[in-house]
């Protein structure tokens, strides 16, 4: 099974931060892969916006790339920036919010 990497440019250099950009007052996200293997995903977040409560079937992996995200997990705060990374457990309840505003990368594995 080939897997494919979209939306990004192939044999090229590339900032990860520079391919999604802030939209005022959204959560903004650009697809990079996703099959039944594995999802790349990359977000931007105004400050004070946030992706609510919720559960996944995979564990998650949380990338900040520019600025500062808060992650609560099972209701414990954590405050990422740049460069720093958390995973996300499955089936535990975690949110996201733009405590700046920032950017991520998730990595889903299923």
């Amino acid at each position: 099974m080939g897997t494919k990497i979209k939306n990004i440019e192939k044999a090229e250099v590339f900032k990860m931060q520079d391919e999604v950009q802030y939209q005022d007052g959204q959560v903004v996200s650009k697809t990079l892969s996703q099959n039944q293997a594995v999802s790349l995903t990359l977000f931007s977040f105004e400050k004070g916006e946030e992706i609510s409560t919720h559960k996944s079937g995979s564990d998650a992996m949380a990338t900040v790339l520019e600025g500062t995200g808060k992650f609560t997990i099972d209701g414990k705060e954590y405050i990422l920036n740049d460069g720093e990374s958390i995973v996300m457990p499955a089936e535990i309840p975690h949110a996201v919010y733009g405590q700046e505003r920032f950017k991520m990368l998730l990595t889903v594995i299923f």
